[in-house]
């Protein structure tokens, strides 16, 4: 399903608390529900994100990560995401966590391409956000293309695990 901002509640950028507050809304969802919001942004936004995300370049940094979970069995590669938003320590987690910022954002659009290709598990055709989700993508969706960005970004930054933290 594609969401737009008519689809769900407005939110008021007017404040200078946008940003957090979208980011607290969106860690207050499940594991799944997060990978899901991710999921529907990149639907909506996936082809914005690559010029906005300078660390695409370096994505070589990360390419044995995405061949490890390319190789993944399904349920494998489900549980890497899950272990990715829940920040558990794995070998895996920890070289996402090494990552810069703008290759992790970079990470995720090109996992995101993988599932649409087929070769990393797909979102079930059916899969519909929660009204929560519905609710953070509508914040998400009420911000300023660079505000977006932003939180997206930090989404997937506070993902996996840094052992240096």
């Amino acid at each position: 399903m594609v969401y737009t901002p008519e689809t769900t509640t407005l939110f008021n950028t007017r404040t200078g608390n946008t940003i957090p507050n979208t980011l607290e809304a969106v860690k207050r969802l499940s594991a799944d529900e997060q990978l899901g919001l991710l999921w529907v942004l990149y639907e909506n936004m996936g082809r914005a994100i690559t010029p906005a995300a300078p660390g695409a370049a370096r994505l070589q940094f990360a390419q044995g990560l995405i061949e490890q979970v390319k190789a993944m069995p399904d349920n494998e590669q489900l549980q890497f995401m899950r272990d990715l938003v829940n920040q558990t320590n794995t070998p895996q987690t920890r070289a996402y966590g090494l990552l810069s910022k703008n290759t992790k954002l970079a990470f995720w659009y090109q996992l995101a391409e993988l599932m649409r290709a087929g070769e990393v598990i797909p979102v079930p055709r059916d899969y519909k956000l929660s009204e929560a989700g519905i609710s953070a993508f509508g914040q998400i969706a009420a911000l300023e293309f660079n505000q977006q960005i932003t939180v997206l970004r930090q989404i997937v930054v506070d993902m996996g695990y840094d052992p240096f933290a």
